[in-house]
């Protein structure tokens, strides 16, 4: 199968997958509206999901670095269709948790695994990867209008129809597995894994990504109430917030890869990060329309550095791909719903405003943490050679 085919239908099964991880942010207001949830109590909701997928992807990323289990991208993207289309039919609060951490484990499962996959796929290409993160972008912008568009219409009962796309992803990464299965097997598919691996800097990388975390899953619990506020408008306002936070990062993942061949990754990365603390502050504190400018130019912010830190870290453990895939693609959506119990009781105690006020800091701290980070050795391109020069048999007989 061409290389260009396999991204695509891998980006296509990412956004399957990723429609959930959204789709839990975008329950929110519907299970605070049915089943007069507070606001720590639907923060909890994303905490269930994150809170298995946080611990679970690093584990499945080294299970996947000792052998290769591609049979996990249908069975894990059903999975977390499952869980979120029972969340729904839940008659309690202990069962919605139980269902929700279900889709996170199928979701944490799904991750390590696909990108190791799509690295072969892409044969170590980094815009062939960018290709396949914007696929789970796009799940995630797509998320708030299905759950509007089903939910919505018939309340929560209906969420059982929310397990189409899980039909549908894990159909389509079939082809995809046939074509590995006749590939001779070569680890990440480049070379790299044959460099020594710089833990220091992936530590590091880890720390601003956890940090970016906190910043995207706590605008994604609570952008669509507070847009509510912010805009004086109602369910469908907050719904067009959470879809401009979603969208905005496909723009940003594309706007990556192009700003990465210009400047390097780590300097496109720290670069974002220094914009995305302006632009949060103005999510925070400005009101009215300019509000989703705001809401957008956070998002495209965010999710430059998204696929630039998947590669980053698989550049910094070249030996262990899976597992730096977990970390780096993973904790970008789970590690930050464990803050979201916290900002949902300083919401409860204070307001959404005093709340998402503390996200500001985190780009910040992304952005210093990005400025003590090499280039990888293995990103840097190598030199051109030298074009011929004109004429070279007169000069020699000139010298003579």
């Amino acid at each position: 199968m061409p290389r260009n085919t396999s991204i695509i239908l891998l980006s296509a099964g990412h956004a399957c997958v990723d429609v959930y991880q959204g789709a839990v942010a975008s329950l929110v207001p519907f299970f605070i509206a049915e089943r007069a949830y507070g606001y720590a109590a639907a923060s909890g909701v994303v905490l269930a999901a994150s809170l298995l997928s946080s611990v679970a992807q690093p584990l499945f990323g080294a299970l996947t670095d000792r052998r290769a289990l591609p049979w996990l991208l249908p069975v894990s993207t059903l999975l977390g269709g499952l869980g979120i289309a029972l969340s729904g039919l839940a008659g309690s609060y202990p069962l919605t948790l139980a269902f929700v951490a279900v889709s996170g484990i199928g979701v944490a499962a799904y991750h390590p695994e696909s990108a190791r996959v799509a690295r072969i796929a892409s044969r170590g290409s980094h815009s062939a990867m960018g290709w396949f993160s914007l696929g789970g972008n796009l799940g995630f912008a797509v998320a708030p209008l299905m759950v509007a568009a089903v939910v919505a219409t018939g309340g929560l009962r209906l969420s059982p129809l929310l397990m189409v796309p899980a039909l549908a992803g894990s159909v389509l990464c079939l082809p995809v597995l046939r074509t590995l299965d006749k590939t001779p097997r070569t680890g990440s598919g480049t070379e790299a894994a044959a460099e020594a691996d710089d833990t220091i800097s992936f530590v590091k990388l880890s720390l601003a990504v956890v940090c970016r975390s906190i910043v995207f899953v706590g605008l994604s619990t609570f952008v669509s109430l507070y847009a509510q506020q912010r805009t004086g408008g109602g369910t469908s306002a907050g719904t067009a917030a959470l879809f401009v936070l979603y969208l905005g990062g496909a723009v940003g993942t594309v706007l990556g890869g192009g700003l990465a061949n210009r400047w390097g990754r780590v300097t496109a990365v720290r670069r974002a990060y220094l914009i995305t603390v302006l632009a949060v502050a103005g999510v925070v504190f400005v009101p009215g329309p300019a509000f989703y400018l705001f809401v957008a130019l956070t998002s495209v912010g965010l999710y430059i550095p998204f696929s630039l830190q998947v590669t980053l870290g698989q550049d910094y453990l070249p030996t262990r791909v899976g597992t730096a895939s977990g970390i780096t693609l993973g904790l970008t959506v789970s590690v930050g719903g464990l803050a979201g119990p916290l900002l949902g009781g300083i919401a409860d105690a204070a307001s959404l405003q005093a709340a998402l006020a503390p996200l500001i800091v985190m780009p910040a701290l992304s952005w210093l943490l990005f400025r003590t980070l090499p280039e990888p050795a293995a990103a840097v391109p190598e030199p051109a050679p030298p074009a011929p020069q004109a004429g070279p048999a007169p000069s020699r007989r000139a010298r003579r």
